[in-house]
């Protein structure tokens, strides 16, 4: 009897120790498992995290890449216009410093033009007072009346040769036909011929252009 009880004790302890094994088994096994499993999900996530990382890398430079050569183009564009808007601005300038010039010497051709008709219109005066004056007989010459007409007559050439009118030069000097207008021939003994011998109606010049041709008698050949 106690020999069964014995053995039955044992297969009782065998069983128990079956069943901790197997149980230890399984625990190690879901064990093994769980750590597999959370592995995978380690490296699944580490993965998800790099793909995450790398896409965006890769729209951060794409953004910055069309950002840069957007921003450039932009530039471009802009200093196209720049130079556009410069040389536009050239152009006026220099159209308006060819009108001002232009301006400028027409109106200096018409106020030369003005004053050359007013200057023919008072040389008849002169010619008068030139006259008049020459005519003086010489006890006369200290005559008050004289003496203001010839004062006169200076004031008139000081003001003709303060804006530029001068007398041309004609006794004594070859025959110029751009200066001169020969009317007569003359015989002389003192000048060469072709030289103006006698001036009969002096002759005057504004600036450079002449006003009034010298009427002059040249000496023949």
């Amino acid at each position: 009897m106690a020999e069964t009880n014995n053995k039955d004790v044992t297969e009782e302890l065998e069983k128990d120790k079956v069943v901790e094994e197997t149980v230890d088994t399984e625990e190690n096994k879901a064990a093994e498992e769980s750590a597999e499993e959370t592995k995978t999900e380690d490296s699944a996530e580490k993965e998800n995290a790099q793909d995450t990382e790398a896409a965006s890398e890769e729209t951060d430079t794409k953004e910055k890449k069309d950002g840069i050569f957007g921003k450039k183009k932009k530039k471009d564009k802009k200093d196209a216009q720049i130079e556009d808007l410069n040389d536009r601005l050239r152009r006026q300038m220099a159209e308006f410093d060819n009108f001002r010039k232009r301006s400028e010497k027409e109106k200096s051709q018409m106020f030369d033009m003005g004053a050359k008709s007013i200057i023919e219109k008072v040389l008849p005066i002169v010619d008068n007072f030139e006259r008049g004056l020459a005519a003086v007989p010489e006890e006369q010459k200290d005559d008050a009346f004289v003496t203001g007409m010839d004062k006169v007559y200076k004031q008139l050439m000081t003001e003709f040769d303060s804006i530029g009118v001068k007398p041309i030069e004609a006794v004594g000097q070859e025959f110029n036909p751009d200066l001169h207008n020969a009317v007569m021939q003359v015989e002389s003994e003192e000048f060469e011929p072709g030289i103006v011998a006698q001036e009969l109606q002096k002759g005057y010049m504004y600036k450079d252009t002449v006003v009034r041709h010298s009427m002059v008698a040249v000496v023949s050949e």
